[in-house]
């Protein structure tokens, strides 16, 4: 399998606190890799820095080849990356379709974004049932579908994902883990970061454990799952 993301010595201030200590991990095509830890462990910053909307301080993020540490967000994305950010930041005013559209805006072709959109009213199939309502008014397992399904419509080959399980219901929890599956087997890497962290290892292929800025535990997710640390911090056992 080769490498698609590789994050090196990667250290992230916010002024004179250190948030991310010199983090190494890498992402290999076709992954789910998931990044697990407490609150404020810094995971969130990880994918801030990555997408190009918090600097790093020091240390490399390769991109197929490409060092993006000086790269700006938006010419990020239309090198192959998107990040499906915490809390859904969707265009509240604005109708799903609208949202969806908006998706694409490092696209030209007409008839493949209208084709994209047909692919995530497969994936969401109340997105094509609402897709004029306004986002503000829909539930948030369905923003949630919506935050998604317009970062797939920039044509990722990987996309970033922030929580995105954070208050949902259990079915909707379900529902956007069999979803996140789906498009991991269409053919786009993810990285995925999740508090809910039973479920992040039991989809993905290699997880890394983050605390206070550190990787302290890496491996293959299903071992993970059973380790004694993580199975006392993280999966309530």
């Amino acid at each position: 399998m080769s490498e698609i993301l590789r994050i090196s010595d990667l250290r992230v201030n916010y002024g004179m606190i250190q948030a991310i200590k010199g983090v190494d991990f890498h992402v290999d095509e076709g992954e789910i890799i998931a990044l697990i830890g407490a609150n404020g462990a810094g995971k969130t910053t990880i994918l801030h820095t990555i997408t190009g909307l918090v600097p790093a301080h020091t240390g490399s993020i390769m991109f197929e080849g490409h060092d993006l540490t000086k790269v700006q967000a938006h010419k990020i994305v239309s090198m192959g990356m998107s990040h499906v950010p915490e809390g859904r930041r969707i265009f509240q005013e604005l109708t799903v379709y609208d949202n969806l559209l908006l998706g694409a805006f490092t696209r030209r072709d007409k008839n493949e974004i209208a084709a994209s959109i047909e692919q995530m009213y497969k994936y969401f199939p109340r997105l094509e049932e609402r897709k004029n309502q306004i986002a503000g008014t829909l539930s948030g397992g369905e923003q949630q579908m919506l935050a998604i399904g317009r970062s797939l419509m920039s044509k990722p080959r990987i996309i970033l994902m922030d929580e995105p399980s954070m208050g949902l219901s259990p079915l909707y929890v379900s529902e956007i883990f069999n979803i996140i599956q789906e498009i991991n087997k269409a053919g786009t890497t993810v990285l995925l970061v999740e508090q809910n962290a039973k479920k992040a290892l039991s989809i993905a292929s290699r997880a890394y454990v983050l605390e206070t800025g550190n990787i302290v535990l890496e491996g293959d997710a299903k071992e993970l799952m059973q380790n004694d640390r993580v199975k006392k911090a993280y999966l309530g056992e």
